[in-house]
């Protein structure tokens, strides 16, 4: 899978429950399958009809469809996941992540979103990620705005309606692994 999202976030730490300890860990197409089946039918009809179209039609692991688990180490709890709306189009990619009640508020979000930057910008074809997020959620404005995200304004999005865009660019003399 080109540059493989290893450890990017596995910090030195002595808190067995900080954030600094949670590495991404790829999804299988198994295990996004039994995640929708899991799901109770009012969120399961929330999902994109032409993500899971495209989620119907792949064959493989691949991170840009089935995103990752974001995993506390030691102990393998997962705290939440983090992925990407679909591959990179027109040198763009949009990321999406959460974390589980439990777990939120403790910096995970920020970590999962720093991560998916670090792979995105790894990618040659990606010069900005973007994220929406709804216009009351200051949690989410706050994570983006740690990671370097900059709002560029409100758009109405065709699937969640009216959100915040943010948007970072890769910095000219960032490197890349390619794909």
């Amino acid at each position: 899978m080109g540059y493989l999202l290893r450890k990017i976030t596995k910090l030195s730490g002595f808190n067995p429950d900080s954030p600094s300890n949670v590495e991404l860990v790829p999804k299988t197409r198994d295990d996004v399958r039994a995640m929708i089946e899991s799901m109770e039918p009012n969120v399961k009809a929330q999902l994109s009809a032409d993500w899971l179209a495209r989620f119907q039609a792949s064959t493989r692991t691949d991170p840009w469809m089935h995103g990752f688990s974001a995993v506390l180490r030691p102990g393998g709890v997962v705290v939440g996941t983090g992925g990407f709306k679909g591959p990179p189009a027109d040198g763009a990619v949009e990321i999406a992540y959460g974390v589980t009640a439990d777990y939120q508020g403790k910096g995970y979000a920020t970590k999962i979103a720093e991560a998916l930057v670090v792979y995105a910008f790894s990618f040659a074809e990606v010069d900005v990620i973007l994220a929406h997020t709804l216009p009351a959620s200051s949690a989410s404005k706050r994570v983006l705005a740690k990671c370097g995200f900059d709002c560029v304004g409100e758009i109405v999005d065709p699937e969640d309606g009216l959100v915040w865009r943010f948007e970072k660019r890769r910095l000219a003399q960032s490197g890349s692994h390619g794909s």
